[in-house]
C-alpha cells in the first residue's frame, strides 16, 4: 500500500517525488483503513496522507515548504477519492466528502474531535447518511462523543482505541 501511494505521487510530478522522505525514515503505520473494509484500504489511507501533509506529519512525505505541502495534500485527497470511487460507491464518496469538509472546518476552528470524526468514518464508510446526526453534533455542537459511539459500535473498543492513538501521535 505504502509503495503504491509514494510511487504513484513520484510518478505524477517531480515535486511529490522530491518531496519523498527516505524509505527509513517513513512512518508506515495504517492509523484508520484497518477500521474499514479492506478494499478501501489504499484510498482511506491515501486521504489520510493528504490529510496529514495538510495538518499533521507525513508518514510518506517531507514537503519543503506549506505551498507544495498544500498542492501535495489536496492532490492526495483526489487520488484516494478517485481509488474510492473505482468502487462504484457513491454512498462511500459522499462520506469521504464529508470527512475532508468537516475536517477542514475542525482544523480552521483549532477544534477537537477529528479523531472521532476519522474513526466513525472509517468503520461505517459508505453506509450513507447513518452518521448525518453525529457529524452534526460535532459540527453544530463540537461534541465528537456520537462518532466515536459509531466507530465502536461498528469496529470494536480496540480498535478504535489503536487508531485514535496512532492518531494522536501524527496529527498536531
Amino acid at each position: 500500500m505504502w509503495d503504491e501511494i509514494a510511487d504513484g505521487a513520484a510518478g505524477e510530478s517531480a515535486l511529490w517525488k522530491e518531496a519523498l522522505r527516505p524509505g527509513g525514515d517513513r512512518t508506515l503505520v495504517a492509523v484508520f483503513s484497518p477500521l474499514a473494509q479492506s478494499r478501501f484500504a489504499l484510498g482511506l489511507e491515501t486521504i489520510y496522507e493528504g490529510y496529514l501533509t495538510h495538518y499533521g506529519t507525513s508518514r510518506l512525505f517531507a514537503p519543503p515548504d506549506p505551498d507544495v505541502a498544500l498542492l501535495l495534500g489536496d492532490y492526495l485527497y483526489a487520488h484516494g477519492l478517485v481509488r474510492i470511487a473505482s468502487f462504484g460507491e457513491t454512498d462511500a464518496v459522499s462520506d469521504l466528502s464529508e470527512l475532508i469538509s468537516l475536517s477542514s472546518q475542525l482544523r480552521a476552528e483549532n477544534a477537537d474531535g477529528d479523531g472521532a470524526l476519522w474513526a466513525a468514518s472509517a468503520a461505517l464508510l459508505g453506509t450513507g447518511s447513518r452518521l448525518d446526526d453525529a457529524r452534526a453534533a460535532l459540527r453544530l455542537r463540537g461534541d465528537p462523543g456520537p462518532l466515536e459511539t459509531a466507530a465502536r459500535e461498528a469496529a470494536g473498543d480496540e480498535a478504535v482505541d489503536a487508531a485514535l492513538a496512532a492518531h494522536l501521535i501524527l496529527r498536531p
